[in-house]
């Protein structure tokens, strides 16, 4: 018993090591990207290197989740890692910023993996009593390393140079393959695998239009025809994939798992991982260039967020036994909204021990509402399937990502511009703001702090918004709380055999 105790430490220092390098992988380059951009002559492009990452490891997820399910966990996330690692080291000979975004693409393939299958391989080899807290840690990752990515990036450009931010993965990578080959124990059936390879091409081409939208539609003249039509093609594409999944003898997305519940899950992540990117990304906006703050300050405020984020996934994770997933999911979303409530009372002076306050309840929510989703998902369908479920969980929660960050983007620059005209100034461009003049008249720093602010503050309601309807289909779920526990049982029976075997 001591062995697979000990063996359960390595396996979740190896996840926690894989998920930090592809996690810190879309941070760190932040603090870079400038020096690259001027070192390969490329800021034209510059967007690119962090849409490509986004765009390769959002469609894999899929795809990676189907293979784990058909081929085992611990070679297909070794591989995913193995293309990861490839990507970071051709990423740091790169010698132009063509090469540099052509492997950043290769590293998000080999991210899809790590993002996907981590959760997978927690879901399991750990009771519904332990995971609450390991996949708490994972999530505590992700805060961590948006926290230090942008350390690490500016450390390595002052001491190194900016390649060094791409070989250094390496080690780490190949330690965390070591120790997920040694201590990670599975048995599935072998037999003559069936690739569904007419459902992983319709579904790559969806996605690849579908992104495209955001990448590119202001490169067109009437970017809403463009839109207009790549939306239309992504519909068109997703009716194809439906019905080529309805004949898949092996389909990369089994339909059965396709239920009400599992559906309403994955609207409710994909609403709240809108939300949390909003969050990373506005509330140091509000920070440093509302409050005045450092990004160093800013960075540490926002560390309250991942201290109660591992919190409440141990607390409300282990109320899913308790209480049921309904209700855990209930309360998770009613702190968050709580919280996010609190935004638009945020000001040009308030004190940052209350930001750091109101962080921490939506650290707390949000924390809780994830690990419960992920649960769920989890708990929902049998061990041949759990790869393939989290896979779809985890694309619906990119695409949450990408399409509430775009949304956010451009309600933010629309009401900083209405902020102007209601104030009889006219011609703000939002992009140029500390350079801007309007009507002659540079504007001064007090009038974009409150132009922010003001801002800020429709974004924040739009955030309430998106929560109040996750909420809605939160109490709207079916009660589940005796599968969950029926699930949890024979978990937990399904893991005592195994560790007998692996003791």
């Amino acid at each position: 018993m001591m062995k697979t105790a000990d063996n359960k430490k390595k396996i979740t220092l190896a996840l926690m090591v894989a998920m930090f390098l592809a996690a810190v992988e879309g941070t760190v380059v932040t603090t870079a990207a400038s020096t690259i951009a001027k070192d390969l002559n490329g800021f034209e492009n510059i967007s690119l290197v962090f849409s490509a990452y986004l765009l390769t490891s959002a469609i894999s997820t899929p795809i990676y989740g189907k293979l784990a399910d058909l081929y085992g966990r611990k070679n297909v996330i070794s591989i995913g890692i193995i293309i990861f690692l490839i990507g970071s080291t051709l990423c740091g000979f790169a010698s132009s910023m063509d090469m540099l975004i052509g492997f950043r693409a290769i590293q998000g393939l080999g991210a899809g993996a790590i993002f996907t299958l981590t959760y997978t391989i927690v879901g399991d080899i750990f009771t519904l009593a332990e995971r609450p807290k390991i996949q708490g840690s994972l999530g505590t990752v992700w805060g961590i390393a948006g926290l230090v990515g942008p350390l690490l990036g500016g450390a390595f450009i002052d001491l190194l140079t900016w390649n060094w931010i791409f070989f250094i993965n390496i080690p780490f990578g190949i330690l965390s393959i070591f120790l997920i080959q040694r201590n990670l124990k599975e048995s599935f059936e072998k037999k003559k695998q069936i690739i569904d390879y007419a459902g992983i091409g319709t579904l790559t081409a969806a996605m690849l239009v579908f992104f495209n939208i955001f990448l590119s539609a202001e490169m067109f003249d009437d970017s809403r025809i463009f839109i207009l039509v790549s939306v239309a093609a992504t519909l068109l594409l997703l009716v194809a994939f439906y019905r080529i999944e309805q004949k898949a003898v092996e389909p990369i997305v089994p339909l059965e798992i396709l239920t009400r519940t599992n559906q309403m899950i994955n609207a409710i992540s994909f609403l709240l991982a809108a939300v949390l990117i909003g969050v990373d990304v506005y509330m140091p906006i509000y920070l440093q260039n509302v409050l005045g703050f450092s990004p160093t300050v800013s960075g540490l405020a926002l560390i309250s967020m991942t201290i109660t984020w591992l919190i409440a996934a141990v607390v409300l994770g282990r109320m899913i036994i308790r209480h049921g997933g309904k209700t855990a999911t209930i309360i998770a979303n009613v702190i968050l909204l709580l919280g996010v409530l609190l935004l638009p009372t945020l000001g040009i002076q308030t004190p940052l021990i209350l930001v750091i306050l109101y962080v921490a309840v939506i650290g707390f929510g949000l924390g809780g509402a994830m690990t419960i989703l992920t649960i769920l998902i989890q708990e929902s369908v049998g061990y041949s399937q759990r790869g393939a479920a989290t896979a779809t969980n985890s694309l619906l929660k990119t695409l949450g990502q990408t399409i509430g960050i775009s949304i956010f983007g451009s309600l933010f620059n629309l009401f900083i511009v209405q902020y102007f005209n209601d104030n009889a100034i006219w011609g703000v461009n939002p992009n140029d703001l500390y350079g801007s003049s309007a009507q002659g008249i540079r504007l001064t720093g007090q009038q974009v702090i409150l132009a922010l602010n003001s801002s800020l503050h429709v974004v924040f309601i739009i955030f309430a918004v998106l929560i109040f309807i996750a909420l809605v289909l939160s109490v709207m779920l079916p009660k589940i709380s005796e599968t969950v526990k029926k699930e949890g049982k024979n978990r937990e029976e399904t893991t005592t055999m195994t560790n007998k075997k692996l003791a």
